[in-house]
This record gives structure tokens, sequence and C-alpha cells, in this order.
């Protein structure tokens, strides 16, 4: 028997409320550890490429733009669950000042009665840029950030704080921890520097797909970071988020990865998924998917171009894919690089509303074998 890994849901994203929160207790009820919402404005598909030729989803919802707030969801989902964990995949401190931001997660955990997580990062381009808010100087951004929450929430009485993105002069939040907890911070870091930011300030570590061998660096430079921190490098939960597109083989979930919805999430990837590809970003060398992937506007020709130019190693590299078996041992294989929870993000839909049911019982499936360890 192998050690078990957490494993978490997707938090549903469309109206109306009570399918969210019905889509939160399905997961509790079948033994996922947690439940994540993305923090969006903006979908990762252009509008131009959101037609019924494309995907199916297209003739249920007029806009692939369609999010709810993810912090209302999870206080939604909290009245409505009694176990399960309640997550932002993730949320930036830009849109949120880190006060707000602090005041809105203590609230969800008091809510939640202890089980909230705030997943943050620095930020994604397309959140950000199209809304006239500065997007500069994002990683020193989020490290002051964190600082900010942790010092509200962990002081009593008016403190100060003074950075070059924020300041606190005299500021309090009466709103204490419930019972001795605070939500968990987990960090989306991919650079060294946002490592050393998770390893010094963050309970957990959330990146996206990435390859095996780089996870386990990047965990090194973490626990590293929190050792020079003075803190315990064990007790940061090292997780991982990533697309997937389960099948009943993989002959069925290549077929699937064709589709240009599901191949356009490769665009927020980084040049160095490219690169290892032998190729180029189709946005450029040196692009940073997360930081410069813009897709509300693009043109469908230019859509298009972009999605085609997308080599299909990276797609197969970037979305995990494949039978439960193949599933399972990808997992596993990350769980022997460190990983202890993993947030599979269910995209098969996109391609053939009919796989609905099948992927996610292929996901129910995973989740059981995970979190028992094995079989």
């Amino acid at each position: 028997m192998t050690k078990p890994i957490a494993v978490g849901a997707a938090g549903n994203l469309y109206p109306p409320v009570e399918k969210l929160v019905a889509n939160a207790r399905r997961a509790e009820e079948r033994g996922y550890d947690s439940v994540f919402w993305p923090d969006h404005l903006m979908a990762w598909h252009p509008e131009s490429l959101w037609t019924e030729d494309v995907t199916p989803m297209a003739a249920l919802i007029p806009t692939p733009h369609v999010h709810v707030d993810a912090i209302a969801a999870m206080t939604a989902a909290a009245m409505g669950t009694e176990s399960i964990r309640l997550g932002t995949a993730v949320t930036e401190a830009i849109r949120r000042n880190p006060a707000v931001l602090a005041q809105e997660m203590l609230t969800v955990h008091h809510f939640s009665s202890g089980r909230s997580i705030l997943g943050i990062g620095a930020g994604e381009g397309e959140n950000i840029t199209p809304y006239g808010l500065d997007f500069s100087k994002p990683v020193a951004r989020l490290g002051e950030a964190l600082r900010v929450i942790r010092l509200l929430w962990e002081s009593e009485g008016p403190v100060n704080f003074a950075g070059e993105h924020f300041a606190l002069d005299g500021a309090v939040m009466g709103l204490g921890d419930y019972e001795g907890t605070f939500p968990e911070i987990w960090v989306a870091a991919h650079g060294p520097r946002m490592c050393r930011i998770t390893g010094e300030l963050g309970d957990g570590w959330m990146p996206t797909s990435m390859p095996v061998e780089h996870y386990e660096k990047r965990l090194e430079l973490i626990r590293k970071a929190a050792t020079e921190a003075g803190r315990d490098p064990d007790a940061i939960t090292p997780s991982l988020f990533t697309y997937v597109v389960p099948a009943e083989d993989h002959d069925a979930a290549h077929e699937l990865l064709r589709n240009p919805l599901i191949r356009g999430f490769c665009l927020a990837a980084d040049d160095e998924a490219f690169r290892a590809a032998g190729s180029e970003h189709p946005l450029g060398a040196g692009t940073h998917g997360l930081l410069d992937y813009i897709p509300a506007g693009l043109s469908r020709k230019d859509a298009e171009d972009l999605i085609g130019a997308i080599p299909d190693q990276v797609v197969h590299d970037y979305i995990w894919h494949g039978n439960i078996d193949e599933l399972e041992a990808k997992a596993r294989e990350f769980a022997g690089a460190g990983l202890r929870h993993i947030l599979p993000w269910n995209v098969a839909f996109f391609g053939d509303l009919s796989r609905i049911s099948e992927s996610f019982a292929i996901l129910d499936e995973l989740c059981s074998r995970l979190s028992q360890g094995g079989r």
C-alpha cells in the first residue's frame, strides 16, 4: 500500500447557486479532500472560438467568461458542506487589496468552521491588464501582500507596515482566528523567487502542471527557504493544479486533445514548456503564459493561428490525459517527488459533452485510489 494522496475537486463556475453547492456536496460525499474555485474575471478561451462547431458548451453558456466570484462561492459551499476544505485556485492581491482579502478569507474560515484555503499567486495578465490595474513587480507585490495578511491575522490592536506596494498605518482586524486557526496559504509558485516566498510564508505550494523533475527541484528550493526561515519544511503541503482529460483509453484522450479550446489551455504555459519540445511559445520567446496571454478580443483567425502553433508534445506534456491507470501512475510519479495533494481539473467536456459523466466517474475512481493509498 502506497501513501495516500489528497485529491481536490473543481468548483462549479456557473449559476445557479444551488448547483454550485450541490457540486461541492457531491465532492464531499465522494471522498474528495477539497474543492477549489478559480478567481477569474476572464476565461482562458477566446470568445471568437466559443461556437458550437468548436465546443458543445457554447449551446449552454453564451460566453466563456461566465465566472461566479470565488470567495462568494466558497461561502455558499461552506453552508452546504461539513468537512471538505474550500479554496481559491488562485486569487491575487491586486484586484483584492491584501487587507480586504485577509478579511474575506477569514470570514470564509469562520463560515466553514476552519476549512478555508487561500490559494494565491502573483496574478494573471488576463484578469489584471484589461481592467486598468497595475501589474508591475507582481512577485514583490505578492511577498508584501502575504506579510500584510499574516500581520493583520496574527496581531492584536493597530499595526503598521511600510512597503513599496502596501502600507498600514494603525490598521486593525478585529475578526480573530477560528478556534486558534487561520486560513492556510497555498502559493502558486513557479520561479525561484516565488518558491522562496512559499518557503518563507506559505502553508502549501500549488503550481500548475510541469515536468516531474522540475517539480522535485522546485520543492527542494521551497523546503530550503523554509528551513532558512526557521520553519518546518515538512509542514508545507506540496500540491499541483493540472488540467486533465480522462478517457476510457489513451487514443480517445488524444482525440479530445485535438479540440482547439482544450489545446488552447497550453497558451497559459511558460515558454519553458515549449522550449522542452524544441519550439517557441506562439506568443514569442520568453513569454510567461499566465502573465502575458489575454484571450479576450482575439479574432478567430488569430486564435486559430496561435493554437495551431502549439506542438502536440506540449499539449501531451501539459495536460494530463488517458485512462484511470495512466492517470494514477502519473500522480504516483509526482508523489515520489513529494506531491501530497492534487487538483485535477477536468476539461474533457469542452470537446465532447457526452463524455462528462464518464470523465468525472474516472476522476471519482482516481480520488478513491489515491486517497486510500492504492488498490
